[in-house]
């Protein structure tokens, strides 16, 4: 099975900021916990909103290159058995491809930054 060489983590603004400043970023408080970053596929981004942002504003989407994190990443079983992306590692600046505040095209179907 291939997986898209491209998935989205979604930041609250003071943990964009940390990435932004920090230029890196070692997870939000369920990441540490879980001893990993939490990431989606894009057609999984939707759902990891409404289950685990529902009623947050002041969200960001950043693009992270996969290819870029090598062995850190690693696909597994979550929400339903399906296989999410997840980060053995801090999420370094340099493998976000493009970031953007989330804004909505519709309900429910978020808008992705453009990417390079």
């Amino acid at each position: 099975m291939t997986h898209p060489a491209i998935a989205w983590k979604i930041l609250t603004a003071p943990q964009m900021a940390q990435l932004l400043d920090a230029g890196s970023f070692a997870g939000g408080p369920v990441d540490l916990a879980d001893g990993y970053i939490h990431l989606s596929a894009q057609d999984q981004v939707a759902g990891t909103l409404a289950k685990w942002f529902a009623g947050q504003d002041d969200l960001y989407l950043a693009a992270v290159d996969l290819t870029a994190l090598g062995e850190a990443v690693k696909w597994e079983e979550a929400r339903g058995g399906v296989l999410f992306p997840h980060i053995y590692a801090d999420l370094p600046l340099s493998a976000v491809l493009a970031h953007g505040p989330l804004v909505w095209v519709a309900p429910g179907e978020p808008a992705f930054p453009a990417l390079p």
